[in-house]
């Protein structure tokens, strides 16, 4: 009987220490599951964006960015605005630039306009099939897996000292620094959780940009090339 109970009691001391193991494997997992997600995600979309108008995308974003905000001046997704029907639209918003003047044609700088601040909330591209269109059940679609964006396209970096140099009014035309930072997850109550992780790139070419009538749209166009200096 002493044997037995020593056996038990060894068995038990094990057990509690498997079990307190397995929150945190879980979590490990859950953690690795959402980064794997996040890294495939990112590059979907920043190929999205670098291709602009030309991208085939061979996907449709509407079923996946769900809300686009932009310092306050405006919002897409929510409610009853039905705006994101499009792929193009979406690309349009998320590729707006950091610095615009009045009129809305980028800048080099904050001289003389404003500044943007991009942000779209995705329920996420890749993961599991069963959270994925063309499911309907409105209880799946909130509790998948979803993120923010914070989509920057900045000017590339120049000597500040000499933005009027033909070599940097060049540059500045012809070339962007891309930056995706993911902040996850998104929760329900509208929070975002403490994962963050920024992709960035840099995309040659000029943007183009049109008025639809109810917002601005801006587009890389990553095979054509403008010379500020032609006369």
């Amino acid at each position: 009987m002493i044997e037995l109970a020593i056996s038990l009691a060894i068995i038990g001391i094990a057990l509690v220490a498997i079990i307190g193991v397995l929150p945190l494997g879980v979590n490990v997992q859950k953690d690795n599951r959402e980064e794997t997600i996040i890294n495939q995600d990112a590059t979907v979309l920043m190929e999205a964006i670098r291709s602009g108008a030309s991208s085939p995308y061979g996907f449709d974003l509407t079923n996946y960015v769900y809300a686009i905000t932009n310092n306050g001046h405006f919002s897409f997704g929510y409610g009853n605005n039905t705006y994101l029907t499009n792929n193009a639209r979406i690309i349009g918003l998320l590729s707006t630039p950091e610095y615009v003047d009045v009129n809305g044609a980028p800048l080099p700088n904050l001289d003389g306009g404003w500044s943007n601040h991009v942000v779209a909330y995705v329920r996420s591209i890749s993961g599991p099939a069963s959270e994925k269109p063309p499911q309907t059940n409105d209880i799946v679609v909130s509790g998948s897996f979803g993120y923010r964006v914070i989509c920057e396209n900045v000017p590339v970096a120049v000597d500040t000292n000499s933005l009027n140099s033909p070599y940097n009014k060049q540059l500045i035309a012809n070339l962007h620094e891309l930056r995706l930072t993911f902040q996850w997850p998104q929760l329900p109550n509208g929070n975002v959780g403490s994962k963050r992780q920024t992709f960035r790139t840099m995309v040659a070419g000029q943007i183009v940009w049109t008025n639809d009538g109810t917002a601005k749209l801006y587009f890389f166009q990553p095979q054509s090339f403008t010379n500020v200096n032609a006369p």
